[in-house]
């Protein structure tokens, strides 16, 4: 059976039936997505390199394996794109800036390996902001590729850092991808790009071989078309790994997704704080943090009130305050101070003039004058949010908030001039700097009909949860299976 467009926003699953009934084979599938990345990756500055020769002979294997019987489980056979980020044998890894465009790492992340393990089909490298975003960047041109354009408007950004992985699996370039979060650097192009992404909890997925911006805080993640597909890749990455300390022996197991069960018409808006237990016939209980749709944009605060709608058809609701602590100040403390210390080779080679964007030339040099003390004092009130935070989760499954406060930012403005009277909700921060796990779903769509997110956060370990309450928001909504006319 030929290929067709449809194929290329199809699920996981679906692409794993096909070529489980013979309708097409891996390397069939490789090729159709290969042309999409060759063809339309330039249009959206997405992908940093093709993996075309390494592509095919992992498909041609996949065909052999699964020909023979050996079927290594749902992503054997499937083509996904990798940020740059990520170390792979043979193939450049330029961390999406300028001075290591051509620099190839000779050795592949436990994630990449993982992958291969799994039967999946390294595509392609895909771009990203210079650093991860480290450096302090403030508009959407801050890559040697370019800025991250958005499948639904190229006069948009796709978001960042993970942009090319927002872009190539909003565009259908590839089923899935691996993206990195420190600080919004999954759910920030996810959200603006309507599709969805899963920041694990700190430890869930090894780093071995990932650049490292924060090592307190970088996770590495799944962005795909459904909660369902981060939870098949998820599976496949995470668990122990001896060559990274942070790395925990907590591997996750995700199949097909369990039906939560729709509340009772009895029940009502809760702030009960007893004890429930998501999926096992209880009510899923979720909680709305407070304010938290206060100050974002019109249509973003009003697909969030709809999406609590549906929300409440399964899950009791109630309403949460953030304890008032510097969950900012942390975040951005930890992040800076670790950066200068990894990246300090890059500011005395002068290699850091090479940067695209011109604030990221020099912000760096400022984050270097940060006094030991701040950091260490970042490092003491981190674990008091993490307590703080897991209080929170007392009798409740997962806390519930817009994603972003705007649509994608368009790419002639700088971030601060677009979202001015907007922002988002503190517990991206709050998150990140607990090391705690979150998932972004789409749901909806605002100005000029730019893709908007509904973001779940939950207590450390908690993915299955999370991935649960996502899939059931999108078994009875359809907004996953909208895509761009690209």
């Amino acid at each position: 059976m030929p290929l067709k467009d449809k194929h290329a926003f199809a699920s996981i699953r679906r692409l794993g039936r096909g070529l489980r009934r013979g309708d097409y084979t891996s390397l069939e599938l490789t090729e159709f997505f290969l042309d999409r990345l060759e063809r339309l990756g330039p249009r959206y500055n997405a992908v940093a390199t093709v993996t075309g020769t390494l592509a095919r002979r992992e498909a041609r294997r996949a065909d052999t394996e699964l020909a023979v019987g050996r079927d290594l489980g749902p992503l054997h056979g499937i083509p996904y794109g990798a940020k740059d980020l990520l170390a792979t044998r043979g193939i450049p890894t330029s961390w999406g800036a300028a001075p290591m465009k051509d620099r190839v790492i000779d050795a592949d992340a436990t994630v990449i390996v993982k992958l291969r393990e799994a039967g999946a089909v390294l595509a392609a490298k895909l771009a990203m902001v210079e650093i991860a975003g480290g450096l302090g960047y403030k508009q959407s041109d801050a890559s040697f590729t370019g800025a991250g354009l958005n499948p639904w408007d190229t006069g948009r950004w796709s978001g960042g850092s993970s942009s090319g992985p927002g872009s190539a699996v909003g565009a259908g370039l590839v089923p899935f991808a691996i993206g990195s979060e420190t600080w919004g650097s999954i759910m920030n192009p996810a959200g603006f790009c309507g599709i969805t992404g899963v920041r694990p909890t700190y430890g869930r997925v090894s780093r071995h071989g990932a650049m490292a911006l924060s090592w307190t805080m970088d996770k590495l993640g799944p962005m795909g078309r459904t909660a369902d597909d981060c939870g098949l890749v998820l599976t496949a990455i995470s668990g122990h790994d001896p060559a990274d300390a942070t790395s925990v022996d907590k591997t996750l197991e995700w199949s097909q997704p369990p039906r939560l069960k729709s509340k009772s018409k009895s029940k009502s808006k809760s702030k009960s704080k007893s004890k429930s237990k998501t999926g096992t016939g209880t009510v899923t209980k979720i909680a709305v943090i407070a304010d938290c749709d206060k100050h974002v944009q019109k249509a973003v605060r009003k697909n969030f009130r709809k999406s609590l709608e549906k929300l409440e058809k399964f899950c009791q609701i109630g309403e949460v305050s953030l304890p008032d602590l510097p969950y900012e100040d942390v975040a951005g403390t930890l992040i800076s101070c670790d950066m200068a210390a990894a990246f300090e080779g890059l500011l005395t080679s002068g290699d850091i003039w090479q940067m695209t964007a011109p604030e990221d030339r020099w912000g760096a040099h400022a984050a270097m004058m940060i006094p030991a003390r701040d950091y260490i004092n970042a490092m003491r009130i981190r674990p008091k949010i993490q307590s703080a935070l897991d209080q929170l989760f007392e009798g409740v499954d997962a806390l519930v908030a817009p994603t972003l406060s705007t649509v994608a930012y368009p790419n002639d403005q700088s971030f601060s001039e677009y979202r001015r009277g907007h922002h988002s909700s503190r517990i991206g921060a709050a998150g990140n700097a607990a090391g705690i796990p979150g998932i972004t779903v789409p749901n909806g769509f605002g100005e000029d009909k730019m893709p908007t997110g509904l973001h779940l956060v939950g207590r450390a370990w908690s993915e299955t949860t999370l991935l649960g309450i996502a899939a059931e928001y999108q078994h009875r909504t359809d907004w996953h299976e909208e895509h761009p006319d690209v």
